[in-house]
């Protein structure tokens, strides 16, 4: 089984969003990810991803270390 993306937040401009993974490991993970609209690209991810967490939400609020997640109210 590989990993798979179980939940996407965007922020407010569809420009970025955290990927909540579900990793073959068996443990949970999320790492940031960008588009840029004007090259056709799709999401692309900002660094590795950050994983070792239990449960989905615990990965929830590990990610909230990205600023606009906050700033969004996410």
């Amino acid at each position: 089984m590989a990993d798979v993306v179980m939940a996407s937040i965007e922020d407010a401009g569809g420009q970025r969003c955290v990927d909540l993974i579900r990793r073959d490991a068996g443990d949970w993970a999320w790492v940031e990810c960008r588009r840029d609209p004007e090259d056709g690209h799709g999401w692309r991810r900002l660094g590795d991803p950050v994983a070792g967490f239990a449960h989905m939400e615990a990965a929830r609020a590990a990610a909230g270390v990205v600023g606009w997640i906050t700033e969004a109210g996410e």
